[in-house]
């Protein structure tokens, strides 16, 4: 086997001269790695495993796996020291043989001791975005889809199924229940456990997370207007912060907001709504 491996180097090296690939790294006869891509020592390519152009794949670190399905890096990816990406899940309804798939998108960083699992079926996939940062230890699950310009900090967890839309950040050792939903712009405080849907634009904490306001620090960095921010805070302390004397329902104020939305000159806020009632309900 070592030996197959040592000859599949080879011909990826003379197919494409721009590869680095240090010593005693090990690529898959049915891997394809990019132009321009480094392979550090004790590295490791396996199985059906697309590599996308001038990625870097650092010590220790395992692409893929033998079991069926793909796993399929676009490019500008640092996978790093020790991470492993694309191997089987820990689904225990996973059926061994089944192809299991995961995806990967443009120019994100994933770093040491990460682990990204396959789907735990043939007709689902893990599926991850361009730009996201990954630090340390992060953990996601099969059938996760991570979208774009997430920042994960340390120790993030996120169990099977995990929906996290865009430009989200989680402060360190967040766990994050199956099935939840992470809205776009919001932040999960750090050591945070998610056990509902987190609605957009919104920053949550504690153990079973609550609201604790808007995430105008966010908002800001992402370019967010002042007359956008000023229709968000309006939305907000509409919906989950009515006056002591309203007697309206939770239900009652969102359709309130839902009304009044038609009179508002933007259009931003509606998209409170989607994401509000599933984090309400038990």
């Amino acid at each position: 086997m070592a030996a197959a491996a040592t000859r599949a180097v080879r011909r990826l090296l003379i197919a494409s001269r721009s590869l680095h690939a240090s010593p005693f790294c090990t690529v898959g006869a049915s891997a394809r790695i990019g132009d321009a891509c480094q392979l550090h020592a004790g590295s490791h390519v396996m199985g059906d495993t697309e590599l996308g152009e001038r990625c870097v794949v650092l010590t220790g670190a395992i692409l893929g796996s033998d079991i069926p399905g793909q796993t399929i890096i676009g490019e500008n990816n640092v996978i790093g020291h020790h991470a492993v990406v694309g191997v089987k899940c820990q689904d225990l309804k996973y059926k061994s043989g089944d192809e299991c798939f995961l995806q990967i998108g443009n120019n994100n960083e994933i770093r040491e001791y990460c682990s990204i699992h396959r789907s735990s079926k043939s007709c689902d996939c893990t599926v991850i975005g361009d730009n996201n940062l990954i630090m340390g230890s992060c953990h996601i699950a099969h059938d996760c889809r991570i979208g774009n310009n997430n920042i994960f900090a340390n120790n993030t967890l996120f169990a099977g199924h995990v929906v996290v839309e865009d430009c989200t950040h989680t402060a360190g050792a967040v766990v994050v229940h199956q099935f939840c939903h992470i809205g776009s712009f919001s932040f999960l405080g750090g050591g945070s456990v998610i056990a509902q849907d987190v609605p957009r634009y919104m920053m949550v904490a504690g153990d079973r997370a609550e609201l604790r306001g808007l995430n105008l620090e966010g908002l800001k960095r992402n370019g967010f207007s002042d007359q956008e921010v000023r229709m968000l805070r309006k939305a907000y302390q509409q919906v989950f912060m009515p006056s002591i004397n309203s007697q309206s329902s939770f239900d009652e104020r969102l359709a309130e907001l839902e009304a009044s939305l038609i009179l508002w000159t933007g259009h931003v806020s509606h998209r409170v709504l989607e994401r509000s009632r599933p984090f309400f309900d038990c």
